[in-house]
């Protein structure tokens, strides 16, 4: 074989998902959603097997974002807590400030999950404007007792 169709058949199985994920009934629904980006669909998957999975959260559904041609995900972190919507993206596709905006005005709050093609997951949780941080958890205890220690020496 020519090391030009052994490129091309490396690009092809980084373009189907493996066997599993193809037949799986949420996958399958992803597709269906028709948003055109392979990549998108299968960054949204994983993060979808990360969230029922591993963190189990609980009614997670894809749904179609027409404004941004992707797959948003939408669950709950824990049984009776707020929806959150999460967008899903590979690490190599762009994203700018009107798409954050889109995906924010839609109500409920955002995680924006970075997908590594190692399937590596990055989540980050999106504010409408600037969030003040919680003020430090200070112990004067243990500072009493650093300085008495200074002073004895």
């Amino acid at each position: 074989m020519s090391d030009a169709s052994d490129r091309a058949d490396v690009v092809e199985d980084r373009a189907s998902p493996p066997g599993w994920i193809s037949q799986h009934p949420m996958y399958r629904h992803m597709v269906d959603l028709e948003v055109g980006d392979s990549a998108q669909v299968h960054a949204a998957f994983l993060v979808y097997m990360d969230l029922v999975e591993v963190r189990r959260w609980k009614e997670v559904s894809g749904v179609k974002c027409p404004d941004l041609q992707v797959v948003l995900l939408e669950g709950r972190e824990k049984e009776g807590a707020p929806i959150q919507t999460l967008l899903p993206l590979p690490v190599h596709r762009s994203l700018s400030h009107r798409s954050i905006r889109r995906v924010l005005d839609r109500g409920s709050p955002m995680l924006l999950c970075a997908v590594a093609s190692d399937s590596s997951l990055v989540y980050h949780r999106m504010t409408d404007g600037l969030v003040t941080p919680d003020p430090p958890v200070v112990q004067d205890k243990g500072r009493r007792q650093h300085r008495k220690r200074r002073q004895q020496h």
